[in-house]
């Protein structure tokens, strides 16, 4: 076969792809949350009939007598029910599963874009970012929710989350829930999904309110640090390196499993001609793709480079958001290289239900995300990951721009 024959026909086949994703686009439908009791309904009925069909186990946590008996009630209250507490009901449905692959994805008309953020430090929750405007409540504790103590919007919150991981995998929803106006109005901690009032208390203990009114400014967030610190810097590349000259150390944020060839090329290429003493590899932020391409372009070349693949030389940190195909490279990393684990306990389990599909639901057009197959990535102890070092980040670590973690790393000497 001639190469203009072979070129042709690839092209044929891209072209073919494009159309193919084209069409999928073209056939989804738009999300419609104004919906009448029955159709509701409807849209219950299809996912407490579908959801059990679809999944790997569907009932390997939550008997299915108790799934259900939720379906049941949130069929007996939807006709006194607004859209927000609706789709609320069906997410908890969907988090007794217990898998966190398995979910009903949050509305893209939530009123997420509250213009503040939210962190959890040990037991406080924090003001973290803030839009211009609302700098007064930068680094305050949360204290309440509306008229809802913070540790009862948190619980209320966690309800709506996978119930079968470790408890670290629900820092990150919960942060995330507090500031959507969609999922507290519909919870019935605000009776106003695009304005919530938070009680604040700050570190002299005076305690104030404020009004977040859902926006959609464009104005880059006030943050309590002038430096961004190195984890943070360019959230949009999912693959960035940084050679650290003073400590001799190369850091890679790898915030995606997935298209590593090049940049893991790259990264291979800076070792060859730095030498470095150190490779961090951080995956805290990672949320996961193909293990199998993690695997193959970074783990095993990593690997097979002797001054590097020993202890003290090669380290990888983790975190409660390291997820899915991270989640599964970390603990291959631990397993197949001398990398040391730094940072936090992974809040996934590492034997899990994982490689998920998704279906609309007919009349919502809401999506929901099930589980379709079974991995067992920690065959021995309990199911946890944890690090080799755990250090778990302050508020003050937070306020001043600091990674404890990587400047744990960075000081460690090698053997």
């Amino acid at each position: 076969m001639s190469k203009s024959i072979i070129i042709g026909a690839l092209a044929a086949l891209a072209i073919a792809g494009i159309l193919v994703t084209l069409w999928i686009v073209l056939r989804q439908k738009p999300e419609n949350l104004q919906l009448s009791t029955q159709q509701w309904r409807e849209d219950l009925q299809f996912l407490a009939r579908e959801l059990p069909k679809r999944h790997a186990n569907a009932f390997h946590l939550t008997p299915r007598e108790r799934f259900e008996k939720a379906v049941a009630d949130l069929d007996s209250r939807l006709a006194n029910t607004d859209a927000d507490a609706a789709w609320v009901g069906l997410q908890r449905i969907v988090s007794l599963v217990g898998d966190a692959h398995t979910y009903l994805q949050t509305p893209q008309d939530s009123a997420s874009d509250l213009p503040i953020d939210i962190a959890k430090f040990g037991e406080e929750y924090r003001i973290i970012s803030v839009d211009p405007g609302l700098e007064s409540a930068l680094g305050a504790r949360v204290i309440k929710v509306g008229d809802v103590p913070i540790a009862r919007a948190a619980e209320l919150c966690k309800e709506l989350f996978s119930r079968d991981e470790n408890p670290t995998s629900s820092d990150s929803f919960v942060n995330n829930a507090l500031i959507s106006g969609g999922t507290l109005h519909g919870l019935g901690i605000t009776s106003n999904r695009n304005l919530v009032r938070y009680a604040l208390v700050d570190d002299t203990g005076r305690e104030f309110t404020i009004d977040a009114r859902s926006s959609t400014s464009d104005a880059a967030p006030v943050r309590p640090f002038k430096e961004m610190p190195l984890y943070m810097q360019n959230p949009e590349q999912p693959f960035a390196c940084k050679y650290l000259a003073e400590a001799r150390a190369l850091y890679c944020n790898v915030r995606a499993i997935r298209d590593l060839r090049k940049p893991a090329a790259d990264m291979l290429d800076v070792i060859g001609e730095r030498n470095p003493e150190k490779l961090v590899i951080d995956l805290r932020q990672n949320r996961g793709g193909d293990y199998t391409v993690g695997e193959k372009y970074l783990i095993h070349p990593v690997r097979d480079i002797p001054s590097i693949n020993k202890k003290g030389y090669l380290f990888v940190l983790i975190g409660a958001d390291t997820f899915s195909a991270g989640m599964n490279n970390a603990t291959q990393f631990h397993s197949q290289t001398a990398a040391l684990l730094v940072g936090q306990e992974i809040g996934e389990k590492p034997n899990s239900y994982q490689e998920p599909r998704s279906m609309t639901l007919p009349n919502s057009h809401l999506t929901v995300r099930y589980s379709t197959r079974f991995y067992r990535f920690a065959p021995d102890g309990d199911n946890a990951i944890r690090p080799d070092y755990e250090i778990i980040p302050t508020w003050t670590d937070y306020k001043a721009g600091a990674d404890p973690v990587l400047a744990w790393v960075l000081k460690y000497p090698p053997p």
